[in-house]
């Protein structure tokens, strides 16, 4: 069976201010209710398959665990990277995994950051794949492209192995508009959508020829992995040392045996706004819209309201985007300059481009609702069954009230009940941990006051759940 490698790493800005770099866009719900980490896993099925082995970054690593525990989605692991070391490492990592005991899939390598609207040309394209990688090819699959696009790579296809796959003759950078044309008029040229198929042993006994100082770091690293949970943490150090390079540089550009398999599945990166607009259904005035949008002589556009109202008259070709701490609003062809407004917001040091107002934990999650010199207000909400770490703070007091579950207290030496409707109070220094023993969520708001109400504030009293 085939063993599908999803990678769920990156921390893109080109979705801002949806995207963030710690809830970057894979864990996001864009095309409907799925998030895109699960639509890759949805879309697994008509394929015989193990359960999908996963790559993320550390600071992930909760999301990717709750959004599959959201749909009781299986998994053959979790690998944590302790920094990025782009693709050629991350899919090593899993092949080393997969033949530690002896075995050698096929590894299907995915990017959980895109949209495939068509599942069964999916299907079929993978299908026909197999063949080639059990015979030892290393096959990437190249989308059948519809317009001259200058966002992507290219792939050029030599000559037919079989009815459905042909020898790589060259990858090819980012094209300008008008070889992109050229590309198109062809009919040799496929775009790179970064998804492969291959033999774990193939892929690593080409890196070994091609890239042997990768291949060492990541072997490394895993020898020296230990289990954490449901995570796979590998060797900080060893990973760290690990050359960054692509698959496409360190492998497919080098191998002999690379073939590509045409895929006409409607694929998209959702590598921009105007992208994410094109894979959306529209109304009759050409307009995506998603939350609550009102629209007066409004075309052509994509409007995206999270918290509030949000409402338009007479535009035409604007990406429109409200969060709760931030407004995107773009001409649809200057989509790609969103980054220039996400590096301004890293030189001021801003939290916007970090994360959400709204922050997610293991045990639930907190969303600030107001700041003043003295105070912070936050909604916090615990998951049942779920505790934060104890902790204790020097600057500053906290009042809970909780609104509606019932919440089991830490407050010093004393441990209590506080149900819906009641308070408590958390003075300075002392030790203080919220679990919910219920059966539903467990909502409360917390006012902090004190002279400091940073974050950093905080002195872990013992090494239990994770705290804010």
């Amino acid at each position: 069976m085939l063993l599908p490698v999803i990678m769920a790493g990156g921390s893109g800005s080109r979705l801002w201010p949806l995207s963030r770099t710690l809830y970057p866009k894979q864990f996001l719900s864009l095309t409907n209710n799925s998030t895109m980490l699960q639509e890759t896993v949805a879309r697994l099925e008509g394929l015989s398959h193990q359960a999908p082995f996963f790559i993320c970054n550390e600071e992930h690593r909760f999301i990717v665990a709750e959004q599959l525990r959201q749909q009781q989605l299986s998994h053959s692991g979790i690998v944590l990277e302790p920094v990025g070391r782009n693709t050629a490492p991350a899919i090593a990592l899993a092949a080393l995994h997969a033949t530690e005991k002896g075995d050698d899939p096929l590894l299907l390598v995915l990017a959980a950051d895109h949209v495939i609207l068509n599942q069964a040309a999916f299907v079929d394209a993978v299908n026909a794949a197999v063949p080639q990688a059990k015979a030892g090819k290393l096959v990437t699959f190249g989308i059948v492209p519809h317009a001259p696009e200058t966002g992507y790579g290219y792939i050029r296809q030599g000559q037919a192995v079989s009815d459905t796959a042909y020898t790589v003759d060259a990858f090819v950078e980012k094209p300008d508009a008008e070889t992109a044309l050229q590309y198109l008029d062809s009919g040799e040229y496929y775009w790179n959508s970064g998804m492969f198929l291959f033999k774990a042993s193939r892929y690593l006994q080409e890196l070994e020829a091609h890239r042997p100082d990768i291949l060492t770091a990541c072997q490394q690293a895993m020898t020296g992995a230990h289990g954490d949970l449901d995570f796979i943490r590998l060797d900080e150090a060893a990973f760290s040392a690990c050359p960054d390079d692509s698959v496409d540089y360190a492998v497919m550009e080098k191998t002999q045996d690379a073939v590509v398999v045409p895929m006409d599945a409607n694929w998209s990166d959702v590598g921009s706004w105007s992208a994410l607009w094109e894979v959306n259904a529209k109304d009759t005035q050409g307009n995506a819209t998603r939350g609550d949008v009102l629209m007066e002589n409004t075309t052509n556009s994509y409007i995206y309201s999270q918290s509030k109202l949000v409402a338009t008259v007479g535009v035409d070709n604007l990406v429109v985007v409200e969060t709760k701490d931030a407004v995107l609003i773009a001409h649809k062809d200057k989509v790609q300059d969103v980054k220039g407004i996400v590096n301004q917001l890293k030189q001021a040091d801003r939290p916007e481009y970090l994360q959400h107002r709204e922050v997610y934990r293991p045990w639930g999650s907190h969303d600030a609702i107001a700041d003043g010199e003295r105070f912070h207000v936050k909604r916090l909400t615990v998951k049942p069954g779920e505790k934060t770490a104890t902790q204790m703070h020097y600057h500053r007091a906290e009042h809970w009230v909780v609104v509606s579950g019932t919440a089991k207290v830490r407050n010093g030496d004393k441990t209590f009940l506080v149900g819906e409707n009641a308070s408590t109070y958390i003075p300075i220094g002392v030790a203080h941990s919220i679990e919910n023993p219920g059966k539903v969520p467990l909502e409360l708001i917390e006012v902090r006051s004190g002279s400091y109400l940073g974050e950093d504030d905080v002195v872990r009293v013992e090494d239990y759940g994770v705290g804010y």
